[in-house]
């Protein structure tokens, strides 16, 4: 009958061993999973702070998996880490969707979530340098970059407006007539009645100085009576 020292003793021995250096790897693919998931998280991505760790955790328990199987069973070390790739991109490519017209949402999602995997396969294959460089480098490119292209109005954009006037025919033809120029079109157009006006909510799609254009014409404007940016719709 084993006693409590001993127990203690088997349980040192096997955390220093290969169990331990799991474990190691584990913990380290969810801090740095769970680091960009955050950043996700704060953003409001559909692919936050729990799913990015699954994923870095989960291709590092696969990495992990497939290296020491196969030294127990004399087969091939890269076998199972080879399906994380094929494995990931179906998950990336059901994020990835095509919202209306020329703009579509999910690809940095998508493209986040692949590289978070690849992150999880390094931790998974010891190389933990390689891991926590690529993490700090991609928290740069999503926390940087993002607020670069929106600076320099690179790319394309739906925001929310909401305007009142008398009556919604009014309204609409106001807006179209102010948007004839910027060549957009209201899109997702609701309205709702009250007692002195008619409140008239629309998006539209363009870069930021067209976003910036159609807002102040808006404003100028004698016939809508108010005259409102609500923000961006499906930011990426």
């Amino acid at each position: 009958m084993p006693n409590f020292q001993h127990i203690l003793e088997v349980l040192r021995t096997e955390l220093a061993s290969v169990v331990g250096t799991s474990i190691i790897r584990l913990v380290l693919a969810a801090m740095l999973g769970g680091i960009i998931g955050l950043e996700r998280e704060v953003k409001h991505r559909p692919a936050g702070l729990r799913t990015n760790i699954f994923i870095c955790v989960g291709a590092a328990m696969f990495t992990v998996l497939s290296d020491e199987l196969a030294s127990a069973h004399t087969g091939d070390h890269t076998r199972i880490a080879a399906q994380i790739i094929p494995g990931i991109g179906f998950i990336g490519a059901g994020s990835i969707l095509r919202a209306k017209g020329e703009l579509i949402t999910g690809l940095t999602s998508a493209a986040t979530i692949f590289v978070v995997a690849s992150i999880g396969m390094a931790v998974g294959g010891g190389l933990y340098l390689t891991a926590i460089f690529a993490t700090g480098l991609i928290l740069i490119c999503l926390l940087l970059l993002g607020k670069t292209e929106q600076q320099f109005g690179l790319k394309l954009s739906s925001c929310l407006y909401e305007v009142t006037a008398p009556t919604v025919d009014e309204a609409e033809n106001e807006i179209n007539r102010l948007m004839e120029p910027l060549h957009g079109v209201m899109e997702n157009v609701h309205s709702a009645r009250t007692k002195q006006h008619v409140r008239v909510q629309f998006e539209f799609l363009g870069r930021k100085h067209d976003h910036s254009q159609l807002l102040r014409a808006l404003q100028r404007s004698t016939i809508l009576h108010n005259a409102v940016s609500l923000g961006p719709v499906l930011p990426e």
